[in-house]
């Protein structure tokens, strides 16, 4: 939703999901962890009261995310992920996200290795890949950042752990069948959908027509 017109949000929600998408991931940034400033708790709960069937994926680019858990699940978040930097006590905070029922997620920046989630991986339910490096939409894909798609549905599948791979930065047709080949279940697009000449729809349908055989 970062990408999407902020004065129309409501409307932007109904396009996407009108075209097939299930989820609206929403990227909530605080000026300190990031170098932006985006939205709060009252966009989701806005979302919510429109978007009933939607799942809610918001992305916690903040510094001290466990003061934020409770006010983002009671807005309506269906999935919180956090990034294992922005708090001294991940394990703690991982606890907090499951408590609050919502889908518990770590976010993994593009120099962040796989092995922070070492004591936290039966605690997941998503494992964001982050193939920019976080802070704006509209940025380039990092090939290098993307090899840990594949390395941790490996390290998944040793361990018999059950989280989706998620992919969020610069997620367009020319790489999404290589990203869901090695493993990835979500895929966050931002620019490549709202930004499309065809519309939303046109950007859902051009993704959808890279993953056919």
């Amino acid at each position: 939703m970062l990408a999407a017109d902020f004065s129309a949000f409501g409307d932007a929600a109904r396009r996407c999901m009108a075209a097939g998408c299930t989820w609206l991931h929403i990227d909530v940034m605080d000026g300190h962890f990031v170098p932006n400033l985006t939205f709060g708790a009252p966009l989701v709960k806005a979302l919510r009261a429109r978007e009933v069937d939607a799942i809610l994926d918001v992305h916690l680019m903040v510094s001290e995310p466990e003061k934020w858990i409770q006010p983002f699940r009671d807005a309506g978040a269906d999935a919180l992920t956090i990034h294992a930097e922005a708090t001294t006590h991940l394990h703690r905070v991982l606890q907090q996200i499951r408590a609050s029922g919502a889908l518990c997620g770590v976010a993994l920046n593009p120099a962040t290795p796989i092995s922070v989630l070492e004591h936290v991986g039966d605690m997941l339910d998503i494992v964001l890949v982050m193939t920019v490096n976080p802070g704006f939409g509209g940025q380039r894909f990092i090939p290098a950042a993307a090899e840990k798609v594949s390395q941790l549905a490996e390290w998944r599948e040793v361990n018999q752990l059950q989280f989706r791979i998620s992919v969020d930065g610069g997620v367009d047709a020319a790489n999404i069948r290589s990203l869901v080949a090695d493993g990835a279940s979500i895929l966050v697009a931002g620019s490549s959908v709202f930004g499309h000449a065809d519309g939303v729809t046109g950007g859902v349908d051009a993704l959808n027509r890279a993953l056919e055989p």
